[in-house]
């Protein structure tokens, strides 16, 4: 990561239209109680690479009231800990926290980390 980013906000519904231009992911709604979480799974073994997901603030750590939208990736443990340290990385949400990450998805990470590290998951679980 060379911090030579461009910074325009990444929402939900970016990340979609990515994976779906990108690797030809519609994504799955496993969830009928989480109905804001979509897995994005690659298509011929169905593994995931992804989950997006709409969850409270205060579940993830965050101050302030709502929601906010956030994706783990599946990322290099040796990144991990560094991009942890830097604004819009969070523990993995409910995942293991030594190789998947949280990213949030408010423009705080520029959108071609994003779609950066959603390359990197896509590769790291084929």
């Amino acid at each position: 990561m060379d911090g030579k980013w461009r910074c325009v906000v990444t929402k939900k519904s970016d990340v979609l239209k990515y994976v779906k231009k990108t690797y030809a992911t519609s994504p799955d709604y496993p969830w009928a109680k989480s109905s804001g979480y979509a897995v994005l799974r690659h298509g011929n073994s169905k593994k995931w690479y992804g989950l997006v997901m709409t969850v409270q603030r205060q579940k993830i750590g965050l101050d302030g009231e709502g929601h906010i939208d956030i994706m783990n990736v599946k990322c290099r443990p040796e990144w991990v800990g560094a991009l942890r340290q830097s604004r819009g990385f969070l523990p993995a949400y409910h995942m293991n926290k030594e190789h998947w990450l949280t990213v949030v998805l408010d423009g705080s990470v520029p959108d071609e980390e994003v779609y950066h590290l959603i390359d990197e998951s896509f590769a790291l679980t084929q």
